[in-house]
């Protein structure tokens, strides 16, 4: 299965780990495009210099580490495509372009389900395409989420109990069901 990440699934720290750890473990693969990173970047602006530096510093990590990752299309393509928020086309062509299966976003008012129907594609949020997954493969899911866990409390110098850190990165169900895995 091949999974074109928005913008708004990269630039959460603690949602994209969760994201790119399971994808690592053969999962899915994860898409992207340049454009995409590129609104990573501009975002991650209102955090300030340190800010730019680290989104920077990941995503050439993102580029080292899934070179395949990142599609192109012809300018043809996206003009041919609509969707209520013009500005999201981009991201739908990126999605066609690399074949992929869904679009992972937070923003489901911007890609209805019977456009994206139409190009052979569905849309999940994050929270639920990792429910979904821990439902079939648990121990997957909870190794990821133990590494993210793990990452979070190095960077914060803080102590994160894992429905929490799950919770304020948007993946309430994931952290719930983690939270009541046994062992």
């Amino acid at each position: 299965m091949k999974a074109l990440l928005d913008t708004c699934v990269i630039y959460p720290t603690v949602m994209r780990q969760m994201l790119l750890r399971v994808a690592a473990q053969g999962v899915y693969t994860p898409l992207w495009s340049a454009r995409i990173i590129e609104e990573w970047q501009r975002a991650a602006q209102k955090l300030g210099p340190e800010g730019v530096a680290q989104a920077g510093s990941e995503a050439a990590f993102l580029r080292l580490n899934w070179p395949d990752a990142e599609v192109t299309w012809p300018a043809s393509l996206e003009d041919r495509l609509w969707l209520p928020d013009p500005a999201d086309t981009h991201v739908l062509a990126a999605a066609i372009a690399g074949s992929a299966d869904v679009i992972l976003t937070l923003n489901a008012k911007d890609f209805p389900r019977n456009i994206l129907a139409e190009e052979g594609l569905s849309r999940a949020d994050p929270d639920s395409f990792l429910h979904g997954i821990w439902e079939a493969q648990p121990d997957l899911v909870v190794k990821a989420a133990q590494e993210v866990l793990a990452e979070a409390n190095r960077l914060s110098g803080e102590t994160w109990e894992m429905r929490g850190l799950m919770k304020k990165a948007r993946l309430p169900r994931v952290g719930k069901a983690l939270a009541i895995q046994p062992g």
